[in-house]
């Protein structure tokens, strides 16, 4: 019979609950028995409520509103669930019934089979004598690489839960654990309660130990994370993460308590919160609390290294040509050798800034206000314990007004030139201070005059190239300036800021006298895919103000050498800059480079700088940096990655790492070890392990399957 009429069939036969639902039938023959029974033979579809069975053999029996389907059988829910058996059972709308040598897949993932499903409820689905496992079987071996076997499951598609009784756990065939009851959740869930993945540490101070995390749902928007770690050399902790998500943003608190023997009898510990809120006409708010109990633990358990912790409020708008900001600052450095009470450790500041294009004069302008304050906690106007040239109880309030203007003129021999200015003036009030104490003001003004001459070249090839040589010559007030430098120390010269009107990055200093800003640039744009940037340039003055110092690279009448250059292409990228002198001597390098390929993948860096006093640099900094990692096979990763001192001439740190990722299974080793030690923290060793189980819920992405050989 056609599939056509078959389908006619189906509609018109007595089939209560599944015509009164819509449901559609196909198959290659239909039969009907005494007027109550209907058989459908040969690819038979059952299409009901997004629900979809395939089967050989249907038969409907109108008294009992049963349906006895023979296999070979495939039943999908249409979310993710599939069941394969050989025989079943069933009531005519799928909720009840029993599937014998059945099989349950969730999510292409995690496999079930049983002996017998039935089915309960719509809701329920009951396995009896269940192996479970997500991983690839070949036919020349039965054995998953791990297995669940349980005297029973269910699974609850509403909760989507499942529940093992008496649960065996196996790995390679080899009984590991048995656990009675056990609860996982399925491959849907993202979001339970429950315990997520250990692993085990151990560390050279404090011994081997198990993280067992535990995840605490607390309602759709936020819940509770709790880790314990207990070592074999008495360390104790509590690692705690709460979040919780609102209308107009979210919250994210982290950190740890704990007792051990580095310092008996002391409870150490250490948090982080963050926030972010969205606040009316267009507003964000941000905050951030972060606070640690001693300088040492932050690097004893593994937090992310940080040397001087950051609390804050910061309310700030961003527009196209407005930025708005008010923030409230507090500062606590765990470096060694620094005193609280002689650093800036509490600030304000608030600042508007305005662009806007000037009418009938032409060009493009900005104002900007800005008002900031910091104090010390000592109370000393005399002293400089630090040796720093600040004194210990220097408190000090800022207001800075700043407008600038720029016009840029098209020439018809195509060179483009352009005339600009600044003006800014500040009012400072300073206190506990013996030398600066009292109100002062400053104004200052610098206009300059530009030209730059761009040569394009197009090729035949499609390759673009582009030469751009730029002269700026800088006219500023050359007076020395009474205002104490805190937050302009440190000055970066670099192609950012080579034609900038004043290169110090704060308000305390400003640069003054005539001055030129020599520089040419080269682009090279290849339609193969990669290029090329090259800068190099040169402040020249005409008298040395004793501005800088010699660690900044700009120093002196004649500066250093400035010299930027990348090349990017497919799947790799090389930057270098250079600050060196007439001689060649260098006084900064950063060199950074990154490949990634199919296999291989590498990030390398190295940074070079003189020692100078006057960026608080008293020793040179000289260190190298790689990580990378290599796809030893299809399911296997190596990993390295080190920091070494040239200065000291050892490592600073070291790690090794292999990973194993298939279908199925996670397993992550990690080796790593610090050198370094200081009056707070002595020298480490970590070691890590974790499995993860995948094709549960909440799992990590599966990796390549195994291929079976034939």
């Amino acid at each position: 019979m056609l599939r056509l009429l078959s389908f006619i069939a189906a509609l018109l036969c007595a089939l209560p609950a599944l015509a009164q639902d819509k449901a559609t039938l196909v198959a290659d023959a239909l039969q009907i028995q005494d007027n109550s029974t209907l058989i459908a033979r040969g690819h038979v579809e059952i299409f009901y409520q997004g629900q979809k069975l395939t089967a050989q053999s249907v038969t409907y029996d109108q008294a009992k509103d049963r349906l006895l389907i023979e296999g070979p059988i495939v039943l999908s829910d249409g979310k993710g669930m599939v069941i394969l058996a050989s025989q079943a059972d069933m009531s005519a709308d799928f909720t009840q019934g029993v599937l014998t040598s059945a099989r349950l897949v969730l999510q292409q993932q995690l496999q079930l089979a049983a002996a017998e499903i039935q089915r309960v409820d719509g809701r329920y689905t009951a396995m009896q004598r269940v192996v479970a496992s997500s991983c690839k079987i070949c036919a020349g071996s039965s054995t998953p690489l791990w297995e669940i076997r349980a005297r029973r499951v269910v699974h609850d598609q509403t909760e989507r839960q499942l529940y093992f009784d008496h649960a065996q756990f196996r790995l390679g065939g080899v009984a590991i654990a048995y656990i009675p009851r056990l609860r996982m959740p399925d491959p849907t869930l993202k979001r339970a309660s429950g315990f997520l993945l250990p692993s085990l540490k151990n560390n050279s101070n404090f011994g081997t130990g198990l993280m067992l995390p535990y995840f605490i749902k607390m309602g759709d928007s936020r819940d509770l994370t709790v880790t314990p770690f207990f070592t074999t050399k008495g360390s104790r902790t509590v690692n705690l993460r709460y979040r919780q998500a609102f209308a107009t943003g979210g919250i994210d608190i982290s950190g740890g308590v704990s007792r051990d023997d580095l310092r008996p009898g002391e409870t150490r510990g250490y948090v982080l919160g963050t926030g972010e809120f969205t606040l009316p006409r267009g507003f964000t708010l941000d905050l951030r609390v972060e606070a640690v109990s001693d300088p040492a633990y932050i690097l004893d358990y593994d937090y992310p290294t940080v040397d001087r912790l950051e609390s804050r409020a910061e309310v700030s708008r961003t527009r196209r040509n407005e930025y708005i900001s008010g923030r409230l600052i507090a500062f606590h450095s765990i470096r060694d050798g620094e005193d609280n009470a002689t650093l800036p450790s509490r600030m304000a500041d608030l600042t508007y800034h305005r662009r806007f294009t000037l009418g009938g004069w032409g060009g493009e302008g900005g104002f900007e206000l800005q008002a900031h304050g910091h104090e010390r906690t000592s109370t000393d106007a005399l002293s400089d314990s630090n040796s720093d040239g600040i004194a210990d109880g220097r408190d000090m309030q800022r207001v800075s007004l700043r407008a600038d203007w720029r016009k840029n003129f098209l020439l018809d021999n195509g060179m483009e030139a352009a005339v600009l200015g600044e003006a800014a003036a500040d009012f400072y009030m300073i206190g506990q201070d013996a030398v600066y104490e009292g109100s002062k003001t400053r104004s200052h003004a610098a206009v300059g005059a530009e030209l730059r001459w761009p040569w394009v070249k197009s090729q035949a090839n499609g390759v673009s190239q582009v030469i751009e040589p730029v002269i700026q010559i800088v006219l500023a007030s050359r007076t020395g300036s009474t205002i104490p430098n805190e937050d302009s120390a440190l000055v970066e010269f670099d192609e950012a800021n080579l034609f900038d009107l004043s290169r110090f990055p704060g308000a305390d200093a400003v640069e003054n006298g005539t001055r030129a800003n020599l520089g040419v640039s080269y682009l090279r744009l290849d339609p193969n895919g990669w290029t090329l940037g090259v800068t190099v340039g040169r402040v020249l003055r005409t008298e040395d103000l004793d501005q800088f110092s010699a660690g900044s690279g700009l120093g002196g009448v004649s500066s250093d050498w400035m010299t930027s250059w990348q090349v990017d292409m497919a799947g790799f990228n090389l930057a270098n800059r250079l600050l060196f002198d007439d001689q060649f001597n260098m006084t900064k390098a950063e060199l950074q480079a990154a490949y990634t390929g199919n296999r291989f993948t590498v990030a390398t860096g190295y940074v070079h700088t003189e020692a100078d006093a006057t960026e608080n640099r008293l020793t040179p900094i000289s260190e190298l940096t790689l990580a990378t990692s290599y796809q030893l096979a299809d399911n296997w990763t190596g990993r390295i990655a080190s920091r070494y001192d040239f200065e000291a001439e050892r490592a600073a740190t070291a790690g090794l790492g292999l990973t194993f990722r298939n279908e199925c299974l996670l397993v992550d080793l990690s080796l790593s070890r610090r050198f370094t030690s200081s009056t707070s923290v002595k020298p480490t060793t970590d070691f890590g392990l974790s499995v993860e189980l995948l094709g549960f819920g909440g799992s990590s992405a599966p990796g390549p399957a195994r291929q079976c050989r034939r």
